[in-house]
């Protein structure tokens, strides 16, 4: 599946951080620097939007996505050598958990910008 104007400009923000501060930082200084960027370029985003995770109708905890973008995109960050299936799991599970129907999974760690699109299995993907 494509990446829309929206996922394209996400990455972007996130190769124009990579390019200036490489590969080696831990996780939150790329999360700064990529709201930065973001701001830069106009998009309307929250950090750390907390969301509820039930089981079974029974509330069990809470999850922090990343970022947030536009209400249409969650962004979770990494910053390891390799992004792991255990890193693509977590991602899906908040795209599922927040009812978005897309989001990014982006690795700052790694000597060239990783990153993922994924798509929320439990929504209608044809009108992406």
């Amino acid at each position: 599946m494509e990446k829309d104007k929206l996922t394209f400009d996400i990455i972007g923000c996130a190769m124009k951080v990579h390019n200036t501060l490489g590969n080696g930082f831990q996780e939150v200084i790329y999360q700064r620097c990529l709201a930065i960027e973001l701001k830069r370029a106009a998009f309307e985003f929250g950090r750390e939007i907390e969301q509820a995770i039930y089981y079974e109708g029974i509330h069990v905890g809470t999850r922090r996505a990343d970022f947030v973008v536009e209400n249409k995109v969650i962004v979770e960050l990494k910053a390891v050598i390799n992004l792991e299936p255990v890193h693509l799991a977590q991602a899906k599970n908040y795209v599922v958990a927040y009812q978005f129907e897309k989001g990014l999974l982006i690795n700052f760690g790694a000597t060239s910008l990783q990153y993922k699109l994924i798509f929320n299995p439990t929504l209608n993907s044809n009108n992406l």
